[in-house]
């Protein structure tokens, strides 16, 4: 009898020691990840580990520490651990309490590979008690990872790129200026004034006008006479309106002589102050400040006049050098640079492209919808202009169109190394997001301020980075397949939506788009729908829609597994 006592008792002992020696299983009801699925951003997948240890779990001297590790097929990664330890356990780590538990927060993010579309987020243990080692079982906590901010690789294709656009107008005005002086009190037209280069170029124009009428237009002439601001100003004022009546007939007899027809618009000034204090501001006069001055304390011409005239050693100079030049007419001819007719253009390309501009065949591109044409203009434009990069811009905006990544970059290369323009670099920083070269985007990007698609190429850029809020605003009225991204990314629908609904060319990254907009929304059928679209346009979308779990809610549906079998 005392012998069984005796084992009793040992084996109580050794079954308290045992259990002292031992952690529990841990469920993955102890356990909550954020987000769960777990999502792709910029090219990480964040995750945030919530979990509690339950109480009389934690020996006080235990010491365990906890290892997220993403699985999936061919390969796995490992999280940063995080250490936790009981209540008797000298350490920095942690402390949690046996009797009540204790809750913690592990933030891990593993470099994405799309291998993990399909994988298991598992929790490992490194766990002792004292100084033995105990084994606690792994616990999965997470299935898979969605990763539709990578469509951008697709997305971006769709993007609108930066066009060299050309300088033609068809209708350029001009102005050229001639000018007839006059001596002190009077208002003949002296025949020397007739042979200033200014007036001879204004009769050599009436002339030109007259023998290219297609490609000139005289729409007017404005005469300008005026009188020097000193004397008395009703002499002034008849002296002015005397020189706006010589100076209108000469003009007038050129018109004549020259077989032309335009308005004359006439007017004089009486006493030119304004043309004065503009001389003197531009002159080397040494009493000019004092007479500037004078000009903005006294506003009646006379009490002006008579100011001046009291800086005597300054009027002369007045006299000598600037009062001369304010007796005069000024005689403007406003006429139109006419250009060749966009027909006109199209029928001088094809018969000899030579003799048109750089500004005209550049032009001449934007006449046509056709892509082939206007690969054809810009092919020209480089022969007959290789130092414009614009044509080898535009020509690099052709072939990403067409999705030739490769060609593309070959001429944008070209064109970077003629010109920095803004639109060389927004379209560097587009071409380098679809490659997926981030850093080499954001360099490009920062000089390519003032281009039109700016804001566009930021959006790309932001859903890159992650950063999809941005992105939305900086897509916002772009209606491209970027736009409506941006928009799922950041749970704005409605917004993707209308973005779907515009977009000007519609492709198979359009549908499956609004396939997961569908699917997001609780739409099944019209998921499906355009799942189906989708995989008719590019089949390579039927082995990505296997895994996607922007679809797991239709994984079970026979229609789903139909499509992507």
């Amino acid at each position: 009898m005392q012998t069984k006592l005796y084992f009793s008792v040992a084996l109580a002992s050794t079954l308290v020691l045992t259990s002292c020696k031992k952690l529990g299983e841990l469920s993955a009801d102890n356990f909550t990840v954020t987000p769960s699925p777990m999502e792709e951003v910029a090219n990480q997948v964040p995750v945030t580990i919530n979990g509690r240890f339950p109480e009389k779990y934690m020996k006080k001297k235990a010491t365990v520490t906890v290892v997220p590790v993403l699985r999936y097929e061919g390969g796995e990664a490992v999280g940063q651990p995080a250490s936790f330890q009981g209540e008797k356990v000298q350490g920095n780590n942690q402390e949690i309490s046996y009797k009540v538990g204790g809750n913690y927060t592990m933030k891990n993010s593993f470099a994405y590979v799309p291998e993990m579309a399909q994988s298991e987020l598992y929790l490992t243990f490194n766990a002792k008690v004292g100084k033995k080692t105990v084994k606690v079982p792994e616990v999965k906590v997470a299935d898979g990872v969605i990763a539709t901010s990578t469509l951008l690789a697709m997305t971006s294709r769709n993007a609108n790129t930066a066009n060299a656009a050309d300088a033609y107008q068809r209708i350029i005005a001009q102005k050229q200026e001639a000018q007839i002086k006059y001596l002190i009190n009077q208002a003949k037209v002296r025949s020397s004034e007739l042979n200033s280069v200014s007036i001879k170029d204004f009769v050599k124009m009436l002339r030109d006008i007259k023998a290219d009428q297609k490609g000139l237009q005289l729409n007017s002439i404005e005469v300008s006479a005026y009188a020097s601001p000193d004397g008395a100003f009703n002499f002034n004022e008849k002296l002015a309106q005397q020189r706006q009546g010589t100076s209108s007939s000469y003009v007038q007899g050129q018109l004549k002589k020259a077989a032309l027809q335009t308005n004359i618009d006439k007017k004089y000034t009486a006493e030119d102050w304004d043309g004065f204090q503009q001389l003197v501001s531009a002159s080397n006069l040494q009493d000019k400040d004092v007479i500037l001055r004078v000009l903005s304390m006294y506003q009646d011409p006379e009490e002006r006049e008579t100011q001046i005239r009291n800086i005597s050693a300054a009027y002369r100079e007045l006299a000598d050098e600037i009062l001369p030049e304010l007796r005069r007419a000024r005689i403007t001819m406003n006429y139109n640079i006419i250009g060749r007719t966009d027909a006109e253009i199209q029928q001088q390309f094809a018969s000899d492209a030579s003799k048109l501009s750089v500004e005209e065949l550049l032009y001449a591109a934007t006449l046509t919808n056709n892509a082939n044409e206007k690969e054809g203009i810009y092919n020209k434009t480089t022969q007959l202009f290789p130092s414009d990069y614009r044509a080898y811009n535009n020509l690099a905006e052709l072939a990403y169109q067409k999705g030739d990544i490769a060609k593309a970059q070959n001429y944008l290369t070209q064109a970077a190394a003629k010109s920095s323009a803004a639109e060389v670099k927004a379209n560097e920083a587009l071409f380098a997001i679809a490659q997926g070269n981030i850093a080499k985007a954001e360099q490009a990007l920062a000089k390519a301020t003032g281009a039109k698609n700016y804001n566009e190429v930021r959006g790309n850029l932001n859903i890159a980075k992650g950063n999809f809020a941005q992105a939305a605003q900086d897509l916002r009225g772009a209606n491209t397949n970027s736009a409506a991204l941006a928009q799922i990314l950041a749970k704005d629908y409605t917004g993707a939506a209308q973005s779907l609904a515009a977009v000007a060319k519609a492709d198979a990254t359009t549908s499956y788009l609004k396939a997961i907009l569908a699917a997001r929304t609780n739409q099944s059928s019209t998921a499906l729908s355009n799942l189906q679209d989708a995989i008719a346009k590019d089949a390579s979308f039927k082995a990505r829609a296997a895994k996607d779990l922007e679809f797991a809610k239709l994984f079970g549906d026979s229609s789903f597994k139909n499509l992507v079998k």
